[in-house]
């Protein structure tokens, strides 16, 4: 068996995760892209696709960094219970393995942190047991709501915020 074949063997989707649908910015670059939030705990998954892939055939660094992003920022809004985006302000990253074709990258917060104006978030970007990257960063906090919800982008609202999503 090549690695071409063996990487893209058939991996399902972890329970709990759903997937995220088109229409989210920047954000449709990881499609297909999954998240899962478990009380104050947020995690974001990729099902690694040949978009995902530098010319090197490995995930492009862009693409980690991109889910890391996301992941963190969200991390804090959940903890913080508020709709507003936390808005990145500094984020660093580790790369230590590369992310394969077919592979499910997960990713798992190790410590999150809001205070008045700025949030504070570390994790990593795992294959399996293995993590392939780490990060951390520095949020802004905003001390508004974030989000205008009107009748046309109220869906796209609801998906943002998950289940924290206003009726209204």
């Amino acid at each position: 068996m090549t690695d071409k074949q063996e990487n893209s063997a058939a991996v399902a989707v972890p329970e709990g995760f759903s997937l995220l649908p088109a229409g989210l910015g920047y954000a449709d670059s990881l499609r297909p892209f999954y998240r899962r939030i478990v009380g104050t705990e947020v995690s974001f998954g990729l099902l690694v696709e040949e978009q995902h892939l530098n010319p090197m055939g490995i995930v492009h660094g862009g693409a980690l960094m991109t889910l890391a992003d996301i992941a963190a920022a969200n991390s804090i809004r959940v903890l913080r219970d508020r709709p507003a985006a936390s808005p990145t302000i500094n984020l660093s990253f580790d790369f230590m393995a590369p992310g394969r074709l077919g592979h499910w990258l997960e990713t798992r917060t190790d410590h999150v942190q809001a205070k008045r104006r700025f949030g504070f978030c570390s994790g990593a970007i795992f294959d399996g047991d293995k993590a392939i990257m780490r990060y951390s960063g520095t949020f802004y906090c905003p001390d508004h709501g974030g989000l205008v919800v009107t009748e046309e982008n109220a869906e796209k609202a609801r998906i943002i915020l998950g289940d924290d999503a206003p009726e209204d």
